[in-house]
């Protein structure tokens, strides 16, 4: 993704808009954790100089792969390649009709010859584990009635006037319509990347000026606001929420510069304030440079029974270290009301997690958070 950043700052408006479609293609294989070849990146670069067409670099694509050995990859890199190199195509096309056969056909361009569903409504249902909302799924649309539904909202959509509202009631609107089309779910894998791809191409319709580094950047981020927009469970007292969509909608054309944090859309987030808790809850289970969604294995808040933040005791210790940090063990215990023997134990956890340190010595020292 680095490579082609040269082309978008030397400005050369043939290379920069290639560059543009090429990082957008690249990045929306995020959304599924797929990773493109450097086999792939080297021929984009070729077609980005104008050394050879979007039809050569499919030629190349298709060829190369017909020339490697048959086996299963596990990381999915021939359709990271495929779909990637699809997408740059699609958008370099200046054609589009709104229309649910529109919507079917990118999917179908998108991924024939590597889903055998291609332009196919399911005929089944589904659900989806995500990490947003600690393993729960949105409910999707029933089987028996996606092509239904699919053609509802379209029709919805064009009989919706636009006149006489301000920018953000349009782009209000739009997002409700994008998160619908996604909810709807009607195919069994690639919704995410062919709603985007759709997406795009109906905003240049309005004349938005799309910041495509948006998609190439965070899609991932993309995908979990419309989860959120998506999911609702009262009982645990969680709605659905399209802040996290307009968020990525008025950054997408130029309105806004919002922090696009996945970490934050996650149901159990806690915003931070001046409070040791949670500051604890936002430097552990939040780390910015291990973002969560890229490491769900490792991630604290996917892990309840090691995550610090959900023991009592460990609280307990942190806030009366923040009041008083040279207290001792002992201390702590009677504080607390536990034995010194457990305050000893979870300090050390503490230690080791390089929550706390101790300064100096055992009598003389103190903790520093």
């Amino acid at each position: 993704m680095d490579n082609f950043e040269e082309y978008l700052r030397q400005g050369e408006p043939g290379k920069s808009e290639k560059a543009k479609l090429w990082k957008i293609a690249i990045g929306l294989q995020e959304v599924d954790g797929l990773k493109p070849s450097n086999y792939l990146i080297a021929t984009a670069r070729q077609n980005i100089e104008g050394d050879i067409s979007i039809a050569e670099v499919k030629e190349r694509i298709e060829t190369y792969y017909k020339q490697q050995p048959t086996q299963i990859s596990e990381d999915r890199t021939e359709e990271a390649d495929k779909v990637s190199m699809r997408i740059a195509e699609i958008l370099s096309e200046q054609s589009f009709t709104f229309s649910p056969a529109e919507y079917i056909a990118i999917h179908r361009r998108l991924f024939l010859g590597i889903y055998k569903f291609a332009g196919k409504i399911r005929d089944y249902n589904i659900t989806k584990q995500e990490w947003v909302l600690d393993g729960e799924t949105v409910l999707y649309g029933s089987a028996d009635s996606l092509k239904a539904t699919l053609e509802y909202d379209f029709e919805q959509e064009k009989k919706f006037s636009y006149k006489g509202l301000s920018q953000q009631e349009v782009l209000q609107h739009i997002a409700n319509f994008i998160s619908s089309l996604w909810q709807i779910h009607i195919f069994g894998e690639g919704n995410t990347r062919t709603t985007a791809v759709f997406l795009i191409k109906y905003l240049r319709t309005f004349g938005f000026e799309v910041n495509n580094n948006l998609f190439a950047e965070h899609s991932m981020y993309f995908r979990n606001a419309l989860v959120r927009a998506n999911y609702k469970n009262y009982t645990k007292n969680i709605h659905t929420t399209n802040v996290f969509l307009m968020r990525f909608f008025e950054n997408l054309l130029h309105i806004e510069n919002h922090a696009l944090r996945n970490r934050e859309m996650h149901v159990r987030f806690v915003e931070p304030v001046n409070d040791l808790v949670n500051d604890l809850v936002n430097d552990l289970v939040n780390d910015p440079v291990n973002d969560p969604v890229n490491d769900p294995v490792n991630d604290p808040v996917n892990d309840p029974v090691n995550d610090p933040v959900n023991d009592p005791v460990k609280i307990s210790i942190l806030q009366w270290l923040k009041k008083n940090p040279k207290a001792n063990y002992s201390e702590l215990a009677d504080k607390i009301g536990c034995s010194t023997t457990t305050i000893k134990r979870h300090i050390q956890e503490l230690k080791k997690m390089r929550i706390i340190e101790r300064i100096g010595s055992d009598k003389s020292g103190f903790w520093k958070l």
